[in-house]
């Protein structure tokens, strides 16, 4: 088979009809630009939302549950049970928060190799006071170091530095709450504990996470200062946190911490259930949309093989009774097909970095989420491999059964047609 000779004829047939062929490849640059720009900007906004949400969650947390008891006293008394009637309430057991032994845990599983690193914190309800008001919310007593390396909790600091937090009694709090209470950097502010101790703290930073139920309710202080808070001595940790070098792990992980270390776990799957279930709608529904545009395009290029196979049977016919073989003929309207496909799919994935650039840098500002600027991309190269891969794959079969059709042509037929 001579393959110069078939492109050569191939070209053209496309010269010849050079209308049909711009408005074929324009199909397959426009669905795959397109595809490019939706998917990345889903992508980036999944990963945006991941960033808001999941990179600020332990992959696992280790921590003590309330159980309700398994058995009440009298239901061990076999013998009453035929001849008396008991009314009686399971009452939750009181294990307290605190993690038993919870340095050694900490130690080892700081030695776990599958594990980038571990956050001890202490998380405990309190009433933020201001004159007569209450507010509910929660401290979160942390390791500043570690929490930081983990969750990069000073990206969301929008006044103040988390380092300040390892002044003594000091504390960080949401902008919902300080806006609520009138506060600023450098103020101090009331707080009972659970346990109805009082504490003066000073605001050295202010954060804002975009997610109301956190600014309005949340702060940070350091692991020491709240442990005087609840007058708890140093080894008092209600939560382990830590995250794998392999999240997916998480789930059988957790698994087996809880055996191993008799205390209650959560992986991050299992808490951020219904948040992972969006993510993964948004970005099937991106794919479909994006596929089914190259469908369309490769629907166009099919009609347009399937119009020049007519208006060119005489010259199919002369091929063949010059010599080329059914399979000839098949390779040179497959080969048209696949010029169309390359050349759209070039200027598609051209085309679909300059529309996702433009995206990046079209303002985007929100109270809410102060950090971010523009819109989100995720310039991910895996999405210009499939769209090309998917490109080439619909336009080949668009030329397929065309290319079939043109191979069975009887030259004899259309010349005594003629």
């Amino acid at each position: 088979m001579n393959y110069k000779l078939i492109l050569n004829i191939a070209i053209h047939l496309l010269r010849a009809r050079l209308k049909q062929t711009i408005v074929a490849a324009v199909g397959v640059t426009f669905s795959i630009a397109m595809f490019i720009a939706l998917v990345s900007f889903m992508n980036g906004l999944n990963d945006l939302l991941d960033g808001l949400m999941l990179n600020k969650t332990p992959h696992v947390r280790l921590y003590n549950d309330v159980k309700p008891s398994q058995n009440q006293p009298v239901l061990l008394s076999e013998k009453y049970k035929e001849n008396t009637n008991f009314i009686n309430s399971i009452k939750p057991k009181d294990r307290g928060k605190s993690i038993y032994n919870s340095q050694k845990i900490i130690q080892s599983l700081r030695s776990d190799k599958r594990i980038i690193d571990v956050a001890a914190k202490i998380n405990t309800p309190v009433f933020f006071n201001s004159g007569t008001i209450e507010i509910a919310g929660v401290i979160n007593g942390i390791e500043i170091e570690h929490e930081e390396k983990l969750f990069k909790i000073s990206e969301n600091i929008i006044y103040g530095n988390v380092a300040d937090l390892s002044q003594s009694n000091s504390i960080i709090i949401g902008k919902g709450l300080a806006e609520k209470m009138m506060l600023s950097k450098g103020d101090n502010i009331n707080i009972t504990s659970s346990r109805g101790n009082l504490s003066m703290l000073k605001v050295v930073g202010i954060s804002q996470i975009g997610i109301a139920e956190y600014d309005n309710t949340f702060s940070y202080t350091s692991l020491e200062t709240a442990q005087k808070l609840l007058n708890e001595p140093v080894n008092y940790i209600t939560d382990i946190q830590l995250k794998l070098f392999n999240m997916k792990l998480a789930p059988a992980v957790a698994k087996e911490f809880q055996d191993k270390y008799d205390v209650d776990t959560i992986d991050y799957q299992t808490a951020n259930a219904q948040f992972e279930t969006g993510s993964t709608v948004r970005t099937i529904i991106s794919y479909a949309v994006g596929l089914v545009l190259l469908l369309v395009a490769g629907f166009g290029i099919y009609n347009i093989l399937n119009m020049m196979i007519y208006e060119k049977m005489d010259t199919i016919a002369i091929l063949k009774a010059t010599g080329f073989s059914g399979s000839d003929v098949k390779w040179i309207f497959i080969s048209l097909s696949l010029i169309i496909g390359i050349a759209g799919g070039i200027f598609g994935l051209l085309f679909g970095f300059i529309f996702s650039s433009i995206i990046s840098v079209i303002p985007f500002e929100t109270a809410s989420l102060p950090t971010v600027k523009t819109y989100p991309i995720n310039y991910n190269m895996i999405y210009y491999i499939i769209s090309m891969v998917f490109a080439l794959f619909t336009t080949t079969i668009a030329g397929l059964f065309p290319a079939l059709k043109a191979s069975k042509v009887d030259p004899v037929e259309i010349i005594r047609g003629k």
